[in-house]
């Protein structure tokens, strides 16, 4: 094992950073492929049984890893990570039935603008200083979504438009609530979101005409987003953002968007309406030109 991780051990900090939070990005881009080869189970079984499969590898994850410290890293995260947890939880829902609602390239575009609503949201709820570049930014994204919204409207989804928006503030909102409690751990927020889904989820399939048994197919992959694409992807995350400003993290994280698209046009062929190929590209325009600025200028 050490054998085949030497390379990566010799590499400086900032290049294992770069390269950690590169495979996080492609974990997380297959987001919308296993949706789409998913069969019959609905957005409420996906969601309850994909944050099963993460809460019991996050549990794992703190058995294994954390052992001891595992009761400090909940204590330090505190009702603010449970709550911060229940934002996310939140954005967990919009975002499954954003993904079941509209194009993948729709609502990967949509959630790579959380970053601008977590900055108005620090402006609001914490007093963070906002620039006047950054109101500029995020303008031109705002712009970029009002032409993936008419393009919603037009096609008929609307509203995995409108969840994909959702999700971006839930994200938001989430990051906000962990800068609050000055939180530096993830894990634990998300253990929590990922409890506050099945609990949402759960409570939804039970009194609908759904059921909690699905095909072993749809089991496959609900499993395998709780596991490799949120779980692993967050763990390889964590460990790589240390290492970088949070600016560069903005930039890297990308990845994500460009390869989610990517994936369902290879397998599945689906492609993504021209307003919104245009809409995604000023909102990741704005998105790269702040990080772009704030590398420029990080007074």
């Amino acid at each position: 094992m050490n054998t085949l991780l030497a390379p990566f051990l010799e590499l400086s900090d900032r290049a294992r950073g770069v390269t950690l939070v590169l495979t996080a990005g492609v974990f997380w881009s297959f987001a919308g492929l296993a949706v789409r080869l998913i069969e019959d189970a609905n957005e409420w079984q996906i969601l309850f049984f994909r944050s099963v499969s993460l809460v019991a590898f996050l549990s794992l994850y703190f058995i294994v890893v954390r052992r001891k410290r595992t009761i400090q890293v909940f204590k330090e995260c505190g009702w603010t990570g449970l709550f911060a947890g229940l934002t996310l939880g939140i954005a967990f829902c919009a975002w499954i039935h954003a993904l079941t609602h509209t194009t993948v390239a729709n609502a990967l575009f949509l959630l790579s603008t959380s970053p601008f609503f977590a900055a108005i949201l620090g402006w609001w709820i914490l007093g963070e200083r906002v620039s006047v570049a950054l109101f500029w930014f995020i303008a031109l994204a705002i712009f970029g979504v009002a032409i993936m919204v008419m393009e919603g409207y037009q096609l008929g989804t609307l509203f995995g438009t409108i969840m994909g928006v959702i999700a971006a503030i839930g994200f938001g909102f989430f990051s906000v609530l962990l800068r609050k409690g000055r939180s530096s751990d993830l894990v634990p927020a998300v253990f929590w979101a990922g409890f506050w889904a099945i609990v949402i989820s759960g409570t939804v399939i039970l009194f609908s005409s759904a059921r909690f048994e699905i095909t072993a197919n749809d089991m496959f992959y609900c499993a395998l987003m709780g596991v490799f694409q949120v779980g692993l992807g967050l763990i390889i995350f964590t460990r790589g953002a240390r290492y970088l400003p949070a600016a560069e993290i903005t930039l890297l994280s990308l990845t994500e968007i460009v390869l989610g698209p990517l994936w369902v046009w290879l397998v599945v062929g689906e492609i993504p309406g021209l307003l919104t190929v245009i809409g995604g590209f000023i909102v990741l325009s704005s998105i790269a030109g702040q990080a772009f600025y704030t590398i420029r200028s990080p007074s």
